[in-house]
């Protein structure tokens, strides 16, 4: 059987994780989380970022245990059986495609809003063209891409915090939003966290996995949270719950509501980037747990092909590529975020009770990270808008269905 090249290393793998997180969460999971909270959704945010820590700190014990492609759909097979790894792998492959989606019309929205979809699906053509062409082109990309966000969004905290209409009393939690709503908030937030899986997914593709992962998983999170946290605070100090909600380009108007008008395309085409950055990772992670995936027999072993050259999954991300772009040509952003942060849920509650058996010797994290990951991956899960709940519900009892009808057929 092919194997992938081990070509990244700690910081490789730390860009293509902020590169899959950044994007998300700033442009495109504030504006719903502040419709489910206004200001509690300060509150959401730091909910999401202690499940996010915990189901960073299983994966990344769980990969350097299990180098290989696949993430939670290996560590659930070995750890669990057969079906709980089939069903993390289901969940990452459908919720992710919904995120793909998502960040794909993201893009298409900020950087040509008239023909959003038409952009969204030329976008997916080109970043799956780049992934074709070897991992590590798709790290360079990411790293300039990431540079760019960042620089963006120092941009945008600078000019709301230092404008005279930023008003700390905006920050005052409203309670009418209860703790449900706080919930919620924190669930779509999560969408925003996800990337880390990005690098877990990669593991037969970094340089001494076992010290690699559990570096840089930890690294991308805390540096996503600190960016996080500080244009969450800012564009709630300028704009107010209200105004944040009903904005479709929240940052955008921002500064111009911080009277830096020219800034605003800038801010535009940051957001453009930082969705694209965000769709090159989550790519390369979908096609990674299609290859393991095609590699057990779950999906068709054509998909597990390795490239002779560009030592890539080539099947699994030509096949990826093509499902996301007929996607987007009809996906609502928002509907495609509730969608994948349920199935994304699902995928780490799977991860944080694989996490859960590993021995001391295995190294385990303490008890208390698995547990309160996994009780806390459920709680946000089903405080997610009940379409988003049911829906992805609906598309997991329709993959376990696949998986037992496989079963008796074998049988």
């Amino acid at each position: 059987m092919a194997e992938l090249q081990r070509r990244l290393g700690v910081g490789d793998a730390v860009l293509i994780g902020l590169g899959s997180m950044l994007g998300a969460g700033i442009f495109a999971a504030l504006a719903p989380a502040a419709r489910a909270a206004g200001s509690g959704l300060l509150l959401g945010l730091a909910a999401a970022a202690v499940v996010a820590y915990c189901n960073a700190t299983s994966s990344a014990r769980l990969a350097a245990r299990y180098p290989a492609s696949g993430g939670t759909y290996v560590y659930g097979r070995e750890r669990l059986g057969g079906f709980w790894g089939y069903l993390a792998g289901w969940a990452f492959v459908v919720g992710k495609t919904a995120s793909c989606a998502a960040m794909a019309l993201t893009a298409g929205l900020y950087a040509w809003p008239d023909h959003a979809h038409a952009v969204a699906v030329a976008a997916v053509v080109a970043l799956t063209a780049v992934n074709y062409t070897g991992v590590q082109k798709s790290a360079l990309l990411t790293r300039a891409i990431v540079a760019v966000v960042l620089a963006v969004l120092a941009g945008v905290v600078a000019a709301c915090l230092g404008s005279p209409d930023a008003a700390a009393s905006r920050l005052d939690v409203d309670t009418d939003a209860g703790v449900g709503g706080v919930l919620q908030a924190g669930a779509l937030l999560f969408f925003a966290f996800a990337g880390y899986a990005r690098i877990a997914t990669l593991g037969e593709e970094v340089r001494d996995p076992a010290r690699t992962i559990p570096r840089a998983i930890p690294i991308a999170l805390g540096i996503t949270l600190v960016c996080y946290a500080a244009v969450a605070v800012s564009v709630l100090a300028v704009l107010g719950p209200e105004r944040l909600a009903d904005s479709p380009a929240p940052l955008a108007e921002a500064v111009r509501a911080a009277g830096a008008d020219r800034l605003a395309p800038v801010v535009r085409a940051g957001a453009a980037v930082a969705a694209l950055g965000a769709l090159l990772g989550l790519i390369l992670g979908i096609s990674r747990t299609t290859l393991a995936m095609a590699r057990d027999g779950h999906l068709p072993r054509a998909l597990a092909a390795v490239h002779p050259r560009f030592s890539v999954p080539h099947r699994a991300e030509l096949a990826v590529g093509a499902v996301v772009a007929v996607v987007v040509a009809f996906a609502d952003v928002r509907a495609a975020i509730g969608f994948s942060s349920f199935g994304v849920l699902v995928y780490y509650t799977v991860a944080n009770a694989a996490a859960w058996t590993l021995t001391s010797a295995e190294g385990r994290p303490p008890r208390a990270i698995p547990a309160l990951g996994l009780a806390g991956c459920l709680v946000l899960a089903f405080a997610l808008p009940w379409p988003s709940v049911a829906a992805g519900a609906a598309v997991l009892a329709v993959g376990a269905g696949v998986y037992g009808a496989r079963r008796r057929r074998a049988g």
